[in-house]
């Protein structure tokens, strides 16, 4: 199934929406939506990269343990994180426990210390698409990788960021709003 498809609700949603209460739940309130704010847009850019290789169900029923384990994600309190930080977060059965991610998690909060307020929010925001494209009719129709979102990996790998690449900065631009890949017949593409 690629387009639409009811809900036990009878609403439409995209096809990724409907195998489990929480992807619904993610899918009608959060996905797509416009996210702004350095600390919301570290969280959700550390989610991307945990994600990276799993299923995002996986990443989404360990939210909880990932913000208990990054204070929030509260770049300033992340930033201070050391490496006995880094060995009970290893050992942290509430997230993903792997070095490279984990790693990366606390060198990206210290690079993003370094930053005025509101810049995370600008550099991300910048590489939104200046017009969006027309709504999808089916999944097939989204894309996994675009100009904008290849450009702002590169921006983020320049300004010292890891474990992003156009893929990780895509599936970040369609979480956060940046563009909307809600199907054109979906419920969530143009919410009340």
């Amino acid at each position: 199934m690629t387009g639409p498809v009811a809900g036990a609700d009878g609403r439409l949603r995209c096809p990724w929406a409907l195998s489990t209460q929480d992807y619904v739940d993610y899918h009608d309130t959060e996905w797509g939506r416009p996210v702004h704010g350095d600390d919301a847009l570290y969280e959700r850019l550390c989610l991307e990269a945990f994600q990276s290789g799993l299923s995002w169900l996986t990443i989404l029923r360990r939210r909880d343990g990932f913000r208990k384990a990054f204070a929030d994600f509260e770049i300033a309190a992340v930033a201070r994180y050391d490496e006995l930080d880094a060995q009970r977060l290893l050992a942290d059965e509430g997230i993903i426990r792997n070095r490279a991610k984990i790693e990366a998690t606390l060198a990206n909060a210290k690079v993003l210390a370094g930053w005025q307020p509101g810049e995370l929010d600008a550099l991300i925001w910048s590489h939104a698409p200046q017009e969006p494209g027309p709504a999808p009719l089916t999944i097939t129709e989204v894309p996994a990788v675009t100009p904008e979102s290849t450009a702002l990996a590169k921006a983020l790998k320049k300004a010292g960021i890891r474990f992003v690449g156009p893929t990780t900065a895509y599936a970040l631009m369609q979480a956060c709003g940046l563009v909307n890949d809600h199907l054109a017949a979906c419920a969530s593409r143009d919410p009340e």
